[in-house]
């Protein structure tokens, strides 16, 4: 696909050499595996990619990149669920619909930013998210991120809160949200860390629904018809490396995995920022 001119189309979808099937897959089982090694979908990793070697601009490289985790989500679930009992998962619902209250709106709102905003200022503020889930994924694994003690009114109020922040993020970023939404259900509800990440894609699910929704109504989103050959084989390729990752989970130490994925997260931040 080639875009070119100042049309919002042509502007905010751009194009690469390596727009191939067997490209695509590679590049979203890469992701997938290295999601996969440290329990997350990849999609804070495909972003980059989807930038930086396969030459989508910024606003057409989030939707792709909310297309494939979509994909991932629906994916996971089963697995998932099955892992969980589901007397657990339902004994939560208090707190999936806590953070719902906010991610839908977030969702919804980010979205329709960054269908707005100039291309090059879109650039930076995902530039800026890549550092932000950098220390948030460097937090989480070293257990440096506070556990508050908070009265239930004001529980309430911070789960809204934090689920707007978080589907504020999603939307711009076109990722699932796994990275934030489980630190904050361990530590906002007190959920179990594994709990934490079933319940996560419970949330992740109908927040992406809204982003992606809005993001129907850009011309940007003919992104993915005109590349749905590339799509399909890269969906495919992140759904099966997120599952090979998961089945190695644990076998890469952490202490070498971590910071190399930490390094990926901030030299992509810096080249995206650069490209604006």
């Amino acid at each position: 696909m080639t875009a070119t001119g100042n049309s919002p189309a042509g502007r905010d979808v751009g194009a690469g050499r390596w727009l191939t099937a067997p490209a695509g897959f590679a590049g979203g089982a890469a992701v997938g595996l290295l999601g996969g090694l440290v329990g997350l979908g990849g999609a804070e990793f495909r972003l980059p990619l989807l930038l930086g070697v396969f030459g989508f601009a910024a606003l057409a490289a989030v939707i792709v990149n909310k297309a494939m985790s979509l994909v991932v989500v629906l994916a996971a679930i089963p697995a998932r669920l099955a892992a969980v009992p589901l007397t657990d998962v339902v004994g939560q619902w208090p707190a999936v619909l806590n953070l719902l209250a906010g991610s839908l709106v977030g969702a919804w709102l980010g979205a329709s930013w960054a269908t707005r905003v100039a291309t090059a200022t879109l650039y930076r503020v995902l530039a800026v998210l890549l550092v932000f889930i950098a220390i948030v994924f460097t937090a989480e694994h070293i257990g440096t991120l506070p556990s508050p003690d908070l009265a239930q009114p004001v529980q309430l109020v911070a789960g809204v809160a934090a689920g707007f922040g978080i589907g504020v993020v999603a939307a711009l970023m076109g990722v699932a949200g796994g990275e934030l939404l489980i630190p904050t259900l361990v530590l906002l509800f007190a959920v179990d860390v594994k709990l934490a990440g079933s319940l996560s894609l419970l949330v992740s699910l109908p927040t992406m629904l809204v982003a992606f929704f809005r993001y129907s109504r850009d011309q940007a989103f003919a992104v993915l018809s005109s590349n749905r050959r590339f799509v399909t084989a890269m969906a495919a390729g992140s759904v099966t490396g997120s599952v090979a990752g998961g089945l190695l989970l644990g076998v890469v130490p952490e202490l070498v995995l971590v910071p190399l994925l930490v390094a990926l997260l901030l030299v992509s931040a810096f080249k995206v920022w650069r490209h604006a």
